[in-house]
């Protein structure tokens, strides 16, 4: 009879969800299937519609998803959620107290997003205020020029909104192109104006990952100067940035899972393993280092985008916070997804949470 060898333990630490939207998600849900969508007012559109035909609530929702993180070692994660004049602060505070019940092992920061418009729809910069009471904790924002349609309409407004409530930024911006560079050299000069360098973070920023456009270089720099974070989430077609260019430039980036089985697409596990995997895949990673390389994106340089310092500052396999795999290495768990063994934080070992 051959001996079996004993797995290898390895441990590493907690992983960190930069961009994802747990309010829209239909995780635990019967199956949802989706409309046909072209363009990005079509997927919002589909994505209206979707909200007010769930049987479960967002909390329900919400919970399903986050515990489901949470066991496959997701220990923080930033959370993009709906406000709008129709939805008021509903989301919001589902979503927090979906959170309250998974804390203290998982920490929670809330967007208050507004994904249907902000200037588009009258009242919805009210409602992202009572937001912020509510239990969000940044202002977010969306493609102030390609949906909007007032580039510094809509950055005098969250910006505005960020400097009163004293809270920081986090903007999606899908648009591309020049005009998609030129929007962002904007986010980084108002970034730079206030003081708030590494407070503000845009997500997808698509426009940054062309290659062919004349003025890239001179927007990775400002977005560098700006110290702003860049959220990607390496989606089916959608552009990934260069790595090595953004890390010459000195552009600091996290990764996310987006949206998780929404309305917007079938896909997405809410694992930042699998996330890590795919960021891997889509950028042709090859050597140990650039699988490694995936996986901090996935977790300690979130650690870092949302200030976690028992993930951004890791202390060592024996750090009381900390994932333990079967694996023999990084690049190894990058490239074969395994679930972890044990998920610890703070020195107690999380349990799979109950359900409802």
């Amino acid at each position: 009879m051959t001996a079996t060898p004993e797995r290898q333990l390895l441990r590493t630490p907690g992983l960190v969800d930069a961009h994802i939207h747990p309010d829209k998600t239909s995780w635990g849900a019967p199956w949802m299937s989706r409309r046909p969508a072209a363009t990005l007012r079509e997927l919002i559109e589909n994505d209206r519609a979707t909200q007010f035909g769930f049987d479960a609530s967002v909390e329900q929702r919400s919970h399903a998803l986050l515990s489901h993180a949470l066991e496959n070692g997701t220990l923080a994660m930033r959370a993009h959620v709906d406000v709008s004049s129709e939805l008021g602060t509903a989301n919001v505070e589902g979503v927090r107290a979906a959170a309250e019940r998974l804390a203290p092992h998982l920490t929670v920061q809330i967007v208050a997003f507004p994904q249907f418009g902000l200037l588009t729809n009258p009242g919805t910069l009210d409602v992202m205020a009572a937001a912020l009471d509510a239990g969000a904790d940044l202002v977010g924002g969306i493609d102030p020029g390609g949906l909007e349609g007032d580039l510094h309409g809509h950055l005098d407004a969250i910006f505005g909104l960020a400097d009163r409530a004293g809270r920081d930024l986090d903007i999606h911006l899908h648009d591309g192109g020049e005009d998609g560079l030129a929007q962002i050299r904007e986010i980084a000069a108002r970034t730079i104006a206030g003081g708030r360098q590494g407070r503000v973070t845009i997500g997808h920023a698509f426009a940054l990952c062309d290659a062919s456009l004349p003025s890239l270089g001179e927007t990775l720099d400002r977005v560098a100067e700006a110290g702003i974070w860049i959220a990607t989430c390496a989606l089916g077609p959608d552009p990934v940035p260069d790595l090595d260019r953004f890390e010459r430039h000195g552009v600091r980036l996290a990764l996310g899972s987006d949206g998780v089985r929404d309305a917007w697409s079938p896909f997405g596990t809410g694992s930042m393993v699998d996330r890590a995997h795919l960021l891997a895949y889509r950028t042709g990673a090859l050597t140990d280092a650039e699988l490694e390389r995936a996986w901090r994106l996935a977790g300690v340089a979130g650690g870092e985008m949302l200030g976690i310092s028992e993930i951004a500052d890791w202390a060592g396999p024996q750090s009381a916070t900390r994932l333990e795999f079967a694996a023999e290495s990084i690049a190894q768990l990058v490239t074969d997804r395994p679930a972890p063994m044990r998920v610890i934080r703070g020195g107690a070992e999380v349990r799979p949470p109950a359900a409802g």
